[in-house]
């Protein structure tokens, strides 16, 4: 089972939907470095400009600045001592989870401020809404943090001072930018993939009209020109299949008048001879010029029949495939010839009887001539239906099996010269069934002879 659409318009629509992905996602990794950026200075800044203040001024009094920077121990918060005093020791607590981006940061503004600093610490909180050390803060910096639930703590170390410690607000959650870009997404795929949707399916559905109609076009049924619809492109498309259809039909048609005119100009001289050979007084040639004029009507209308199988005049009808068969090997039997049929039900077909008569008959005459005998099987299937037609006789080297389809081929090696034939038995079975829809397929028997079966759906 695939995922892939098989028709254009879905085609192209899953083109287009994986296009906006793309560039979305692309988009979205600009966007989340851009967020991140302006949220590692919105930290940076702030956090340097500070210190660089507190330690440029240690006597201002900025009430402000005393409430973010303050000394971190146990039982307090950055925010509890309104007078920063430097620790000794490291003040950061342990298992917090570092940025050293921000670290890196700051180190370079302070740097660049001409404050030497030792180790720079930046690491998260998590601040449970219900802290109640949130209670000693403005306001509108706890819900803050209580919306965020972490904070940043950050410890920069003064060498001959001791540590500066500062929290500050952090949101470390990208929910927000990834929110908007799938309302984006979406808006983009209602704005796009709903025109571009819309217009492949007004070139698709003539396009699917115009293969459908080739796909069942069959000279000599009558079929009206397609409507030309769609873009310009494809109503030249289809205005150029419709002539191209119509000269085709033409071509046909011409075709067929001259081979009637062949077929009767050639008949004429035929039954003018036929006529004649009846003064001939010596009995065994008079019958010997007969069968011969018989042999030429018999490849003349060969000839014809597979010059006109592509336009058949008879029609497709029902008809019991079983009878069909028997009635062609009786007739083989009112001749004396050894064909066997085993005799199987009713079986309903579509098909144009003559031309499938005459398919089963050039088989089993093959048969006759150079097996000696036939033996006819009719093998029903679900799908399919099988007529087998077997003989005894040398059979065909394998590897010359798919020459004998071919129009006038005879091989001589395996079959006898005398027999008479020109070679179109087989091509012309061929060319019947493979109309109908079916195959045919040649395989030599183990036990010696050829098989001869002809596949027809059902």
């Amino acid at each position: 089972m695939t995922l892939w659409p098989r028709n254009l318009p879905g085609q192209m629509a899953v083109l287009v939907a994986l296009a906006l992905f793309v560039a979305q996602a692309i988009n979205f990794a600009f966007a989340l470095q851009d967020r991140q950026e302006f949220r590692r200075e919105q930290v940076v800044g702030p956090v340097s400009a500070r210190i660089i203040d507190t330690v440029q001024n240690p006597r201002a009094r900025d009430p402000v600045i005393d409430a973010r920077l303050s000394e971190l121990r146990s039982d307090e918060t950055p925010w509890d001592r309104f007078r920063p005093r430097p620790l000794r020791n490291n003040p950061m607590p342990a298992g917090l989870s570092r940025r050293a981006d921000v670290e890196n940061g700051i180190r370079h503004k302070l740097s660049e401020a001409g404050i030497t600093v030792g180790d720079v610490i930046a690491a998260i909180r998590t601040v449970a809404p219900d802290d109640p050390r949130l209670s000693r803060l403005p306001r509108y910096r706890a819900q803050r943090l209580r919306m965020t639930g972490t904070e940043m703590l950050i410890a920069i170390e003064q060498p001959g001072t001791g540590w500066w410690v500062q929290g500050v607000s952090w949101d470390d959650s990208d929910w927000s930018i990834l929110k908007g870009l799938i309302g984006q997404t979406l808006v983009l795929y209602a704005i796009v993939l709903l025109p571009v949707l819309w217009a492949t399916r007004r070139i698709a559905r003539p396009l699917r009209m115009l293969a459908g109609a080739a796909q069942r076009y069959h000279p000599g049924e009558a079929d009206g020109p397609i409507e030309e619809s769609g873009p310009h492109d494809v109503r030249t498309l289809i205005a150029a299949f419709n002539q191209l259809r119509t000269r085709v039909t033409g071509m046909l048609d011409e075709k067929d008048r001259m081979l009637g005119a062949i077929g009767h100009d050639l008949r004429t001289p035929l039954a003018a001879l036929r006529v004649r050979i009846e003064s001939v007084e010596d009995d065994d040639d008079r019958v010997k010029m007969a069968d011969t004029i018989d042999e030429m009507n018999g490849t003349l209308d060969d000839i014809l029949s597979l010059a006109r199988l592509g336009r058949p005049s008879e029609p497709v009808t029902e008809v019991d495939l079983a009878a069909l068969v028997d009635a062609v090997v009786e007739d083989f039997r009112d001749l004396g010839k050894p064909v066997e049929f085993a005799e199987v039900d009713r079986l309903k077909m579509r098909l144009r009887p003559s031309l499938m008569r005459r398919a089963v008959r050039n088989l089993i005459e093959n048969a006759v001539k150079y097996g000696g005998g036939a033996e006819v099987f009719l093998r029903p299937g679900p799908d399919t239906v099988e007529i087998t037609v077997c003989d005894r006789g040398p059979g065909i080297p394998t590897e010359r099996i798919g020459e004998v389809f071919e129009a006038f081929t005879r091989l001589e090696s395996s079959r006898n010269k005398e027999t008479g034939g020109i070679g179109l038995g087989l091509a012309l079975a061929h060319a019947i069934v493979r109309e109908a829809g079916g195959d045919i397929r040649l395989t030599n028997r183990p036990e010696g002879g050829l098989a001869a079966t002809i596949t027809l759906p059902r």
